[in-house]
């Protein structure tokens, strides 16, 4: 513990045992002071986790709590709040698919995937890289990683990739705003001749390094080179203008 806590000016654990968050207090004992690992159901059982399982429907999503104004679809509007809630599962409470509520999670979600391989609906008929990377994140931390279905979502991701290696929100290469949304939409093809987005490209990524295989993947690399690069570049020439203007 010693050699990677003396690189800060401040040791975390103290503060993280005192935090009063009994998730973050385990995780702190077994993952950072080597401690017994009693077994995540303990976390399972937290009131906090169980507050949101118990609103998980028969049919394994989460009800979005919106009004009926403005609704483009109930369905999928529970989407995005099935993929809400599955985020505060796995990443604070470390779910996984030993349990029942993520395998009726995992089954809704996955019923949204095309025969393209996307995750699709969120924004209507529209392709939404960043959403399916999302979720594909979020189930493969969950322990679907070898799944046939994940698989088929990296193809896809692959596929709809910007001539630059990047990936962008479809729609918005092709000049349109978000008032094209509809299920009754035509579903728009990229302009792969325009930039990919930071912001897209880097949700994408998440998904690429949460996965054994695909994290090595020439795809993964040459994005990730691609947006330090950029990053990069974008550094230098704002220090220069404000070295400039200063």
């Amino acid at each position: 513990m010693a050699a990677w806590t003396s690189m800060f000016t401040y040791d975390p654990i103290p503060a993280l045992l005192s935090s009063g968050n009994k998730a973050t207090v385990f995780f702190t004992e077994r993952d950072l002071l080597g401690g017994q690992d009693k077994g995540l159901e303990v976390i399972w059982d937290l009131p906090e986790a169980q507050k949101i399982v118990k609103k998980q429907q028969v049919d394994g999503s989460w009800k979005y709590p919106g009004g009926n104004k403005y609704i483009r679809s109930v369905e999928n509007y529970n989407q995005i709040e099935t993929f809400r809630n599955l985020g505060y599962l796995v990443e604070s409470y470390r779910y996984a698919r030993s349990s029942e509520v993520i395998v009726k999670a995992a089954k809704f979600l996955f019923g949204f995937q095309t025969d393209a391989g996307d995750i699709r609906g969120i924004l209507g008929n529209q392709y939404t890289p960043y959403y399916t990377a999302a979720i594909l994140e979020l189930l493969i931390k969950a322990g679907y990683g070898s799944d046939k279905r994940v698989e088929k979502a990296f193809q896809w991701l692959a596929a709809i990739r910007q001539d630059d290696g990047g990936w962008a929100i479809p729609l918005r290469t092709m000049g349109k705003k978000l008032d094209v949304i509809s299920m009754d939409t035509a579903t728009l093809e990229p302009d792969r001749s325009q930039p990919f987005s930071h912001l897209v490209t880097g949700v994408v990524l998440r998904a690429y390094a949460a996965h054994q295989q695909y994290k090595n993947s020439p795809e993964a690399k040459h994005a990730g080179k691609l947006l330090l690069s950029s990053l990069l570049t974008r550094t230098i020439i704002l220090t220069g203008a404000l070295l400039t203007t200063g």
